[in-house]
Order: structure tokens, then C-alpha cells, then sequence
């Protein structure tokens, strides 16, 4: 497994993602707002369940490229460097207001297995999921998959009890969750921007 500095470094930015108003969040916070809590719980636990797909998915990927192409572990982590740069660099620049969109009412399994179909089909998760879990894998620590499966469902975890406080909480404030959250765009472009070049310098040495 990761070094303890590693795993808490894996831990911050990954609560820094899981905190920024994306498609996933604004889904909850839309049922949660519109259709009581309820509603906003099944969101994100079907959300919780799409990332699961994604964290098998990456694993699998990771084992082989490893086994095969020990070199491509080095691509990996560039192109993994360079795209939380971009996500940083976005997060910067964006000036576009998060709203929580008008959603129409459905039995809660329909939401269940509209949010897992919506995380599933993002195809920035996976892309993110590529770029981000490989960066903390250790090969000489044990098995990269199972490394990759660990920190999967520890991101999927935390992620998850995000968005259940985003249910809870749409459902009491909705008109507070609608409004912009410029701040914590630009404190997290901070974080991936100082991760991706931290990680693009590493990737050197």
C-alpha cells in the first residue's frame, strides 16, 4: 500500500474534487432540492455505485499496461500530470455559475439507476480516474490492482458522504446550493494545478 504521506496526500485532493460542484454534485443537489431528500440519498448512492465501475475498470488497465509495457507506467504519469493541470487551469478561469438544474419526479430506484448510468457514461471520471489513482501507486509496495481497488474505494467512499451532505442539505436549502461556488473552483484549480506539477517534476527524477 502507499507510504502514510501518500495515502493523506491521495485523501486531500481527492476531498478537493469530491467538494467541487461538478455534473455528479449538481444531479444530487437537483433531485435533493426538487424531490426531497429522499430522492438526493438515492442519487448519490447510485452515483457511489457508478464509480465502482470505473475503479474496476481502472484496475484491470493498470495491471496490464504494468505487466506489458513497464515504461508506460512513465506515460501514465505525465499525461496523468498534465491533465490535473487543465482540470486546475479550468477551475481557474471558469466563470460559469453552477445551477441545479429542474428535474422531473421518478420512484427512487429510476434515480438510483439514473445516477450510477450517469457517472458510468461521464467520460471525465474515467479520464480522471486513469490520471489521478495511478499517481499513488507504489509497484514495489504490493499488487498495483489492489492498490488501485483500495484507493478507488476510498475516493468512492469519501465522494459518496459528500454527496449524501449535498442531499441532506439540498433538500433543507436549495436556494444556497443553487448559487455559484466561485471560491472553491479557484482553491481547487490551486490544488490540482500545484499536484500536476509536483507530479510532472517527480515523474523526471
Amino acid at each position: 500500500m502507499p507510504t502514510l504521506h501518500s495515502l493523506a496526500l491521495f485523501v486531500a485532493a481527492g476531498l478537493a474534487l469530491n467538494l467541487t460542484p461538478g455534473p455528479d454534485m449538481l444531479y444530487v443537489a437537483a433531485r435533493g432540492a426538487g424531490e426531497g431528500r429522499s430522492a438526493g440519498i438515492a442519487s448519490a448512492l447510485g452515483i457511489g455505485v457508478g464509480t465502482l465501475v470505473h475503479i474496476a475498470l481502472v484496475a484491470a488497465g493498470l495491471a496490464a499496461v504494468l505487466a506489458a509495457v513497464p515504461v508506460a507506467y512513465l506515460a501514465i504519469r505525465l499525461g496523468g500530470a498534465a491533465y490535473l493541470i487543465y482540470l486546475g487551469v479550468r477551475a481557474l478561469t471558469s466563470h460559469a455559475a453552477l445551477e441545479a438544474a429542474t428535474l422531473t419526479p421518478a420512484p427512487l430506484g429510476a434515480i438510483f439507476r439514473q445516477g450510477v448510468i450517469t457517472n458510468v457514461l461521464n467520460p471525465k471520471v474515467a479520464l480522471f480516474f486513469l490520471a489521478f489513482l495511478p499517481q499513488f501507486v507504489d509497484a514495489a509496495r504490493g499488487n498495483p490492482a489492489l492498490q488501485v481497488v483500495a484507493l478507488g474505494l476510498l475516493f468512492d467512499t469519501t465522494g459518496t458522504l459528500v454527496n449524501l451532505a449535498v442531499a441532506v442539505g439540498s433538500s433543507r436549502a436549495a436556494a444556497r446550493l443553487r448559487a455559484p461556488s466561485v471560491w472553491l473552483q479557484r482553491v481547487t484549480g490551486g490544488i490540482f494545478i500545484a499536484l500536476g506539477l509536483k507530479l510532472a517534476l517527480a515523474s523526471r527524477q
